[in-house]
């Protein structure tokens, strides 16, 4: 048996579609397809139903899958084993994060990284959590790091770095020069809000209620895609927001933006390494999950 072809029937079956299976496996669709009628004449059963674009796994299918996990972790687990009795590392590491420890955090880690495998490629996708969660669930990364926990029982989570969400604003809004706001006071700002999907969004949504407020009380003015976006707003004056101290730490540092603290609420949240539970780490992909655990100090 070709495992290739029961690698590419997997991506189909995961992402429940011949065109996205093929995009990530680089093929075209019609050689997929062409994959998958060879292993339903071979096996003699019908794998999929085809309902328009999207595809469905019949019961033949689910059984194949099933078992071409096992076989594809197996071998995994092989050149795993031999690459590390060779004290080899190389190839190639599809890993996501989230907004801030995209931007902030993963990049410093991954130079560190590569100073121990020189001949490795990492490949590093920056997009909101829900987009980063959902891709490590389709299959197309790795494994990512993100600021909230999506939940899905496919889906396994650890704790690796710590962050602080502060009340930022424009050094001449009215709040600048006060030590401190009151939580009701939140509710007049002009609030400038991250889009839906945000980790940093889906945190402080979740601590504003958990300390009783209502978030629908907030005066949003605006919402925008990135945290780059807001940090433009709040220096143009368009309103206040609630972000990653580490997201604006040069401009707190050159007095570009002011904060300041919510009587009696903390905002700390947490990024998480999100990894799919049913699929086997590559080797690359063990090491670099053993170097985060071992340097989460350094991300805080």
């Amino acid at each position: 048996m070709d495992l290739h072809r029961l690698e590419v029937f997997c991506k189909v079956y995961e992402m429940k579609s011949f065109s996205r299976g093929a995009r990530a496996c680089l093929l075209s669709q019609p050689t997929v397809s062409e994959h998958i009628r060879y292993l339903e004449t071979f096996f003699d059963v019908q794998l999929f139903d085809r309902l328009g674009r999207q595809v469905v796994p019949t019961r033949a299918g689910e059984i194949l899958y099933d078992y071409a996990q096992r076989m594809l972790n197996l071998r995994r687990e092989a050149n795993r084993a031999l690459e590390l009795y060779r004290g080899k590392m190389s190839g190639e590491l599809e890993l996501g994060g989230s907004t801030i420890p995209g931007q902030y955090i993963l990049p410093s880690l991954i130079g560190q990284f590569k100073r121990n495998y020189a001949d490795i490629r990492i490949k590093l996708v920056i997009a909101d959590t829900m987009n980063i969660t959902n891709m490590v669930l389709e299959g197309a990364l790795e494994l990512g790091v993100v600021g909230a926990q999506i939940k899905n029982n496919k889906l396994e989570y650890e704790r690796l770095f710590d962050d602080e969400l502060v009340l930022a604003m424009s050094p001449n809004h009215t709040w600048a020069d006060r030590s401190s706001i009151t939580l009701d006071e939140l509710a007049d700002a002009s609030f400038i809000m991250r889009e839906q999907g945000s980790g940093t969004r889906i945190m402080m949504l979740r601590i504003l209620e958990q300390a009783g407020f209502d978030p629908q009380r907030l005066n949003v003015v605006a919402e925008m895609g990135s945290t780059d976006a807001i940090r433009q707003a709040i220096k143009a004056e368009v309103g206040v927001s609630i972000l990653s101290r580490r997201a604006i730490a040069d401009e707190l540092n050159f007095q570009q933006v002011s904060k300041i603290p919510i009587k009696d609420l903390t905002f700390v949240r947490h990024f998480y390494l999100v990894t799919h539970i049913k699929r086997s780490r590559s080797p690359l992909g063990q090491a670099f999950v053993d170097f985060l655990v071992e340097n989460r100090d350094s991300g805080s």
